[in-house]
């Protein structure tokens, strides 16, 4: 059982890289070319992605949306300790127990600001939602390692929307195997980043 299991897990994460190319693919029908690591267009789609931007109209805003502006971005404040606070617990204790340290930068992204067809509140909301986004997935694999380094157990109920990790941890209950097995979870996070810093060096 413990086999297909594995086999399932592989078979999905297949399935999400040949997802990811086929996005890349329909992106690129939209003009979209990726240049060391920066998206661009080319002045004629940039022209024609103009033509689409809509007007700002203040008077025209709903008033229910007027009055949620404080709430919404006054979320900022928490997101932005948050993103401080886990970014100093990682290089502290990930330090400590000798694991992979998260990249940042792979988690919050904010490039939508320069799509030519969206106008300065619409690009000001796109980094909102992206820095937001991405400071939770930030922190979200910060403490998925975290869960594997101390308690790689699965729960007894379901649990929506468990992270990336959750798939391969132990079954509630497998005693045996959390005994046998939880110091081969640390030990599979130590080698992450050791096969990290050779790829660093042989890259250098």
């Amino acid at each position: 059982m413990a086999d297909s299991i594995e086999a399932m897990i592989d078979r999905l994460r297949a399935l999400e890289e040949q997802l990811e190319a086929a996005f890349a693919v329909r992106a690129g029908s939209h003009g979209l070319d990726l240049k060391s690591g920066k998206p661009r267009f080319g002045p004629e789609v940039r022209a024609s992605q103009r033509g689409h931007k809509r007007r700002i109209h203040f008077f025209k805003t709903p008033w229910p949306t007027l009055l949620t502006l404080p709430l919404i971005y006054g979320m900022v404040i928490p997101m932005a300790l948050m993103d401080l606070a886990v970014s100093v617990y990682q290089l502290g204790c990930f330090t400590a127990w000798g694991i992979e340290r998260v990249r940042r930068r792979d988690y919050v992204v904010i490039d939508r600001h320069r799509l030519s067809y969206l106008n300065p509140v619409q690009k000001l909301n796109c980094v909102y939602c992206g820095y937001g986004n991405g400071v939770i997935a930030y922190a979200r694999e910060i403490t998925a390692r975290t869960e594997q380094y101390w308690c790689p157990i699965k729960h007894a109920l379901k649990v929506k929307g468990s992270h990336e990790r959750y798939a391969g941890f132990l079954d509630y209950g497998d005693a045996e195997g959390f005994v046998k097995s939880s110091a081969a979870y640390r030990e599979r996070l130590k080698k992450a980043r050791a096969a990290a810093s050779v790829g660093t060096t042989k890259a250098d």
